[in-house]
């Protein structure tokens, strides 16, 4: 185990995975193939001993500034979107335990027997235990994205780095999907993320992982192997820092 570690960058982790991200091929919900695929490569990691945090957003069931526009109680309609992210993190629990990884779901707002109730000392002794323990019910607070509660759990386990699993394969100065032209940076710091309006994270995440010098990978989690690269320092995506 000593020499799988040293043969990784990062010893814990925050893995930041996205909701729309799970729909796959699919217009709503979830793609069973998908899962799958990221329940593989989390494995892969976890059997290089690294330990694994998650947070997951929920914007392929329910988002809630897009029920906001359109007559939602913004109060309301981010605490669907909190139950959203439960429902993916149950889904990832269960393809994790399907293939053999030991993992829990913890939820920032009580709903017991669905998911413990959050405390940082619960989440490092499972971390410390092998265990993936994936975030749920963002921070629990409604006006904070599935970013900030990232940023927040990143910080709270004293993670080395959080990687933000995305469709793109790193940081552009512009949409790489709509703008042919756009250039990858491979490394940004936060100030130039926020000189040049990147939409990388809200401001309030961003601000967060810079105030308490948490790094960030921005990476393509849709191409498998790509996280294992990640966790054993391949150049890939785009590193940001202080």
């Amino acid at each position: 185990m000593i020499y799988q570690l040293f043969m990784t960058k990062y010893k814990r982790i925050l893995l930041k995975l996205s909701g729309e991200s799970l729909m796959g091929a699919k217009q709503y919900g979830i793609d069973e193939k998908r899962l799958q695929e990221y329940a593989g490569q989390i494995k892969e990691i976890a059997g290089l001993g690294v330990q694994i945090g998650i947070v997951i957003g929920g914007g392929n069931i329910f988002r809630g500034l897009s029920g906001a526009s359109k007559g939602f109680d913004r109060v309301k309609g981010d605490q669907m979107g909190m139950l959203a992210t439960v429902i993916n993190s149950l889904a990832l629990n269960s393809a994790l335990q399907s293939i053999n990884v030991k993992s829990r779901v913890l939820t920032a707002i009580r709903m017991e027997p669905i998911g413990e109730f959050y405390s940082k000392t619960k989440a490092i002794e499972s971390l410390e235990n092998g265990e993936v323990v994936i975030f749920s019910a963002g921070t629990g607070n409604p006006f904070f994205t599935t970013d900030t509660g990232s940023s927040l759990r990143g910080i709270e386990i004293e993670a080395d780095v959080m990687l933000k699993g995305t469709r793109v394969d790193g940081i552009y100065t512009a949409d790489p999907e709509k703008d042919p032209d756009a250039v990858k940076f491979n490394e940004i710091t936060y100030d130039e993320i926020y000189n040049r309006g990147l939409k990388v994270m809200d401001l309030t995440a961003t601000a967060m992982c810079k105030e308490n010098n948490l790094p960030i990978v921005v990476f393509d989690m849709d191409t498998p192997g790509n996280l294992k690269k990640v966790i054993t320092g391949e150049p890939i995506g785009t590193y940001v820092h202080n």
